[in-house]
């Protein structure tokens, strides 16, 4: 059964060991050295494909990027839909979410209801990081712009 070449005690020993010369009966194993891959351990069971992506953003860190879209995308959810007819968000910047509204009838009405409308998004929406509202009417003509501006009060003054 031993190579005439190596002593019996010493194939012994190396068959022990798992280090049998090369030739005959060799049987490889393969080393776990990760309990990533063994079978029956924890994170070895099928996911979803969208919990695989929330898992994957939320490693990434875009949590927050993607929560502050989805505010945006279904803001006539949020506001209801007769509201969001007459706005829309405009930007998010440092905690405070613009919103362009129709008319100065609408941003006053939506002023007086900020705090149930940032009570709405801090529950949909807590990664977004939305502190307070900010509702703005519709944009006027000034006079102040245009390259023949002058410093001053303006063309509309009447003091004397």
């Amino acid at each position: 059964m031993t190579d005439p070449e190596v002593p019996e005690t010493v194939a012994i020993y190396l068959r022990l060991r798992g280090l049998e010369p090369t030739g005959r009966g060799k049987r490889r194993r393969r080393r776990v050295e990760d309990d990533e891959n063994a079978p029956f351990t924890p994170g070895r069971d099928p996911q979803g494909l969208g919990d695989v992506l929330i898992g994957w953003t939320a490693q990434a860190g875009w949590e927050p990027e993607l929560s502050r879209e989805d505010l945006i995308r279904q803001w006539g959810e949020v506001a209801g839909e007769g509201t969001a007819a007459h706005t829309r968000p405009t930007g998010l910047e440092r905690g405070i979410l613009t919103v362009a509204c129709d008319s100065t009838a609408w941003a006053k009405q939506l002023r007086l209801m900020r705090a149930q409308i940032v009570t709405r998004i801090g529950e949909r929406f807590p990664e977004a990081g939305v502190e307070d509202v900010r509702f703005i009417g519709p944009d006027v003509p000034s006079w102040k712009k245009g390259p023949r501006a002058v410093p001053g009060r303006g063309p509309r003054d009447t003091y004397g």
